[in-house]
C-alpha cells in the first residue's frame, strides 16, 4: 500500500488496541512493524501520536501510513480444516447477520503477544475479507458462554451499537465463596485499572480519581451449599474489563478457581476448579428487527463446579432479577454497595432453548 489512508475505527472495533486493530486488516504486518510506525509517528489517532498498545474508541480517525506489501509467504490461506471444524462445532446460532459461539474458558477471543490461536482467527472458517464474521464484544479468556459476532460489518456495527448502548441483558452464572447477605441486589462501585501488563488489576476507587469508572453489577442467588459456596446469576449493567470479577471480590465472595481476583480462603476452597464464571444468557435486538435468546449450556468446567457443590440447572429461574428493585440513570452507579431485598419465593424451571428469535 503506497498512499496515506485516514480510516475511521467503527463501533464494533471500540476499544480494541491500535496494533490489533492494524493486524486485522493488515495480517501480514508484525508487531515489531506496527510499533516502529507509532514510534516513529507515522501512524496518528485523531491528529496525535499513539502508542501500539493504546485502545482506539469508536468514530477515532487513524492515519494509515504506507505500508509494506505481503508476500505470498505472509499472506494467510485459510485455518485447517480441523480447525475450522473446530470453530464451526463451536455455533450456538447462526443466521445471514449473526453468528453466536459458545466460546470455550482457554479459548482467547483476539489474539496477543504469545497468543496465536483464538477467536478472531476462527473465523476465517467462514471465509475472508467482508465474508469474515467480526466480533461484536467480548470475553475474558478464561471465562465460557454465548459469544456474538456479526456476519457482515453492517450487523457488526448494529450489534456492538446494541452492547455499547446497553440495549443487551447478559446473564452470565458464577460459583463463589460464601453466601452474599441479602441474597441479591446491585453492586454499584466504580473502578480503576491498576498495575502492568499481567499484574494489571481493576480495583474499587473514589469517584474523585481521575481513572476511576462508574461500574454497576446486579446479582441474585439462585442456590447455596451450605455457607460455603453459592451459585449467582450476574447481570452487568456497566461493561468495564474485569467487572464481575473484581465487583464479587470487592464484597467478600470471590470468584472460585479465579487467578487474579482471589483470597486465600478462596484458593482454598477452589482446589482444581478453573474459573466458575460463565455467559449463560445473552438478549439482544436483531440487526433487521425483533429480538434474539441466545443461551450457552454449561461448559466443562461450569459442570465440575454444579456437581462439587450439588447444583443443578433446573433450580435457576427464567429471570432472575424479576423482584430486584434498584435506582436507575445516571446517579446508580455513584454509590456503593446497595442490595435490594430477597426474591419472593417461587421459581420456574429455566428455558432449554439454546438460540431463538422473538
Amino acid at each position: 500500500m503506497a498512499e496515506v489512508l485516514t480510516l475511521t475505527v467503527e463501533a464494533a472495533d471500540d476499544g480494541v488496541r491500535l496494533d490489533r486493530w492494524f493486524r486485522r486488516r493488515w495480517p501480514h504486518l508484525t508487531n515489531i512493524q506496527i510499533q516502529k510506525l507509532a514510534r516513529s509517528g507515522q501512524i496518528r489517532v485523531n491528529g496525535g501520536r499513539a502508542k501500539a498498545e493504546t485502545r482506539l474508541p469508536a468514530g477515532a480517525q487513524v492515519r494509515v501510513p504506507p505500508l509494506p506489501e505481503a508476500t505470498a509467504i505472509d499472506r494467510p490461506a485459510t485455518i485447517s480444516p480441523r480447525e475450522a471444524a473446530f470453530a464451526r462445532s463451536l455455533v450456538l446460532y447462526e443466521d445471514d447477520q449473526v453468528l453466536a459461539l459458545n466460546k470455550p474458558a482457554g479459548l482467547a477471543v483476539q489474539g496477543g503477544t504469545k497468543t496465536e490461536r483464538h477467536v478472531d482467527g476462527l473465523t476465517l472458517a467462514w471465509g475472508e475479507g467482508l465474508e469474515r464474521p467480526r466480533l461484536a464484544h467480548r470475553l475474558d479468556r478464561d471465562t465460557s458462554g454465548v459469544l456474538v459476532l456479526g456476519k457482515s460489518p453492517a450487523a457488526a456495527a448494529r450489534l456492538a451499537g446494541a452492547f455499547a448502548h446497553r440495549r443487551t441483558q447478559k446473564i452470565y452464572w458464577a460459583i463463589v465463596a460464601g453466601v452474599p447477605k441479602p441474597q441479591q441486589g446491585t453492586i454499584e462501585l466504580a473502578l480503576a485499572k491498576r498495575g502492568v501488563g499481567d499484574r494489571e488489576m481493576m480495583t474499587p476507587a473514589g469517584l474523585k480519581d481521575p481513572k476511576a469508572e462508574p461500574a454497576v453489577t446486579d446479582f441474585s442467588t439462585l442456590s447455596r451449599a451450605g455457607q460455603t459456596a453459592a451459585w449467582l446469576a450476574l447481570r452487568p449493567v456497566t461493561g468495564r474489563t474485569h467487572q464481575l470479577r473484581a465487583h464479587l471480590l470487592a464484597i467478600g465472595h470471590p470468584i472460585l478457581g479465579d487467578p487474579k481476583y482471589n483470597t486465600e480462603g478462596s484458593q482454598a476452597l477452589s482446589g482444581a476448579l478453573k474459573l466458575q464464571l460463565h455467559a449463560r444468557r445473552i438478549v439482544l435486538p436483531h440487526p433487521r428487527g425483533g429480538e434474539l435468546v441466545i443461551e450457552a449450556p454449561l461448559s466443562p468446567e461450569m459442570r465440575a463446579g454444579f456437581d462439587r457443590f450439588g447444583f443443578a440447572e433446573a433450580e435457576a429461574p427464567v429471570d432472575p432479577f424479576a423482584a430486584l428493585v434498584r435506582p436507575r440513570g445516571p446517579a446508580a452507579a455513584k454509590r456503593g454497595s446497595r442490595p435490594s431485598p430477597p426474591p419472593a419465593p417461587g421459581r420456574e424451571p429455566a428455558a432449554p432453548a439454546r438460540g431463538r428469535p422473538r
